[in-house]
């Protein structure tokens, strides 16, 4: 029978060095290699393309506000850190961005879709509800209507805008301006500049009071022998019914008040 003969210390320990030798050799040169690649400027990022919506940024715009914020080549870009720097430029609502290699980056923009302006008119309101900067307003922009409430309200104004804008369309006017205010009042304009009180409640409760209005103001003018452009104002907060306000109707004599058009009179239609 044969035995096999145990291996000396010494040859035992000498194998043994030798691994960790060659297994080091072999991890210095990985490290190596990921240094060099690393460092190597063919791996920087040459190119940068854009697709997508671009309507309100041009590439030269993207650059200036994207370039100084990208650190590191294809492998140490960080992809969160370069997407927050698109998204930084204005009207920007989403990014998405990949690398291809060996040096390039491939951008798909998403641009907020304007809907209305938002409080002191240098913000927008987008399709979502959500308030963005627009970066000093856009000129094309302008004949938005203008939607204001308390912070984190944008999306709960719009939704109550688009419930109520259409219930207008009997009279031919839209509105142009559409206000909560911090009490929870809700307050409305005409695009002829008639001013309606809304009062509290939920947009359902808004829209019955209007549809009611809509429905009885053209004969209630039509008893002063006016139309609805004749309408100044309109309190919709009484139960039951509504105060309006009409151009021209008044309760004392022209020749007293000196003008031929006073507005006084506030009539109750039920």
């Amino acid at each position: 029978m044969n035995h096999a003969l145990p291996v000396p210390v010494d040859v035992r320990l000498m194998n043994a060095t030798t691994s960790l030798l060659v297994a080091g050799l072999a991890l210095a040169c990985v490290v190596a290699g990921l240094w060099w690649a690393l460092r190597n400027p063919a791996f920087a990022i040459r190119q940068i393309v854009v697709a997508g919506d671009t309507a309100h940024n041009s590439a030269a715009s993207l650059r200036a506000v994207v370039a100084p914020r990208l650190a590191g080549n294809f492998f140490t870009l960080d992809l969160p850190a370069t997407q927050a720097a698109f998204q930084s430029a204005p009207w920007v609502r989403k990014a998405v961005v990949q690398r291809e290699f060996p040096g390039q980056l491939n951008v798909r923009l998403e641009e907020h879709v304007a809907v209305a302006q938002w409080g002191d008119g240098d913000h927008l309101v987008n399709s979502f509800g959500e308030v963005f900067d627009a970066d000093g307003g856009d000129a094309a922009e302008r004949g938005l209507p203008d939607l204001s409430g308390p912070e984190g309200q944008s999306a709960h104004v719009l939704q109550t805008y688009q419930l109520l804008n259409p219930l207008l369309a009997p009279l031919d006017r839209q509105l142009s301006e559409l206000a909560l205010q911090a009490r929870g009042n809700w307050r409305a304009e005409l695009d002829n500049g008639a001013v309606i009180e809304l009062g509290h409640g939920t947009s359902q409760e808004l829209a019955a009071r209007l549809r009611q209005f809509v429905a009885t103001v053209k004969e209630v003018a039509a008893r002063h022998q006016r139309g609805v452009d004749a309408i100044e104002a309109a309190d919709l907060r009484h139960v039951g019914g509504y105060a309006l306000r009409l151009r021209g109707v008044s309760t004392v004599r022209a020749e007293a008040q000196g003008a031929t058009a006073t507005v006084d009179t506030k009539k109750r239609a039920r």
